[in-house]
């Protein structure tokens, strides 16, 4: 179980429920909403799950500066998002996490070659379990 502190404890089905939620918020644009969602459980977590959450928390940040036309913001939150990532396996928490890495590269290079940004936002998908 999960403690916000020893009075505010998150049960594990809560904690599930959150980050599924915020999955579906990040992957239909609202990022704003995936970012609250994943506060809360990020605000009871201990490393190193810590650390993923507030990764995920800052992508979509970013790409809420981005809707808000704060580029600055969003590069920003993008690169200190993507460091947190990069040290987390492909499949952390059960997400296809190298290829939100990429896309956030792939944004992070146009971005600095002053070329056109994507013109979709990437999704953050669900690994899907082999199945013996």
């Amino acid at each position: 179980m999960l403690m916000l502190d020893a009075s505010n404890p998150i049960a594990p089905r809560t904690e599930r429920a959150a980050f599924s939620r915020g999955i579906r918020q990040f992957n239909t644009r609202k990022f704003w909403h995936a970012h609250e969602s994943w506060e809360l459980i990020w605000l009871a977590a201990s490393e190193p799950d810590k650390i993923f959450l507030q990764g995920i928390i800052q992508v979509a940040a970013a790409f809420y500066h981005h809707q808000k036309k704060n580029y600055e913001g969003m590069r920003s939150l993008m690169r200190r998002g993507l460091a947190k990532l990069e040290g987390f396996p492909a499949g952390y928490r059960g997400v296809r996490l190298e290829e939100l890495r990429c896309a956030l590269r792939e944004w992070l290079a146009a971005d600095f070659r002053g070329d056109a940004l994507p013109r979709s936002y990437p999704r953050l998908l669900r690994r899907h379990r082999k199945i013996s």
